[in-house]
């Protein structure tokens, strides 16, 4: 019966906590996020149909989503609601589907986006309380909030990146990306540094932020981002990567 029933565009909002997973993107011999739901779909339709889940973007291992955002094509009479209550019966309790609606056949997760919002995080402490370990880079020493906002402003607008990304081993066609909004506020010790823009290159938020805090120890000045974003050479070691566990993929918006 199934063979006869026609093909449906499902787009999903999920979140997921990234500690025990490879990322976001299937590989050979680890858990993944996308692997663990294309498994439980295929379990739900039954044996032969094909499944590929789509997400509007990449995280890395360790990396947590909000706001992550996917589509799949179903052969299936289930509703909207049914696959959103049945793939959360089977997920692991790391990975929540918050709502899945049906779209037309036209939209795709990553090429539609038009805007991403991602967070970080930091402990901004002596102590690194247990339950954040997961959730928050720590940086014990004290952080100069007010040079890494200027420096955080410097980013925004139309540049090229090429110096805040990693080298991913693929043709990139361009390293040119436009950030709308960068802010950096703090709550008792965290921090949270918040970064929208059209779309972002690989280990490019990590690497912003990871530079901004050597801005806030002192070793770099918040007009250096301006040089090096001037400068457009491949990234180096006084840019480092901030750790994996303080990122979250916020939201997506289409």
């Amino acid at each position: 019966m199934s063979s006869i029933l026609a093909t449906r565009r499902f787009r999903l909002t999920i979140a997921y906590d990234g500690t025990a997973y490879a990322g976001w993107q299937v590989q050979p011999g680890d858990p993944t996020v996308q692997e663990t739901i294309e498994t439980e779909l295929r379990v739900l339709l039954g044996e032969g149909h094909e499944v590929k889940l789509h997400g509007s973007g990449r995280t890395d291992q360790g990396v947590h989503a909000r706001g992550q955002v996917a589509h799949v094509d179903l052969c299936t009479r289930m509703d909207a609601a049914a696959v959103l209550r049945a793939l959360n019966s089977r997920l692991p309790p790391d990975i929540r589907v918050l709502r899945v609606q049906r779209v037309a056949a036209g939209f795709h997760a990553r090429r539609s986006a038009s805007s991403k919002e991602y967070r970080y995080y930091v402990f901004n402490g002596p102590i690194l309380p247990p339950e954040r370990r997961l959730y928050a880079a720590h940086v014990y020493r004290p952080l100069n909030m007010a040079a890494m906002q200027r420096a955080a402003h410097l980013f925004v607008g139309e540049h090229d990146f090429a110096s805040f990304t990693a080298n991913t081993n693929r043709a990139v066609e361009s390293t040119v990306r436009l950030i709308t909004r960068f802010s950096v506020q703090k709550r008792g010790a965290m921090i949270v540094f918040r970064v929208r823009g059209s779309g972002f290159l690989y280990k490019q938020v990590r690497s912003m932020v990871g530079f901004l805090l050597r801005v806030g120890k002192g070793v770099e000045l918040p007009e250096a981002v301006a040089e090096l974003l001037r400068r457009r050479t491949p990234r180096t070691a006084r840019v480092p990567t901030a750790a994996p566990q303080g990122l979250f993929l916020w939201q997506v918006w289409y």
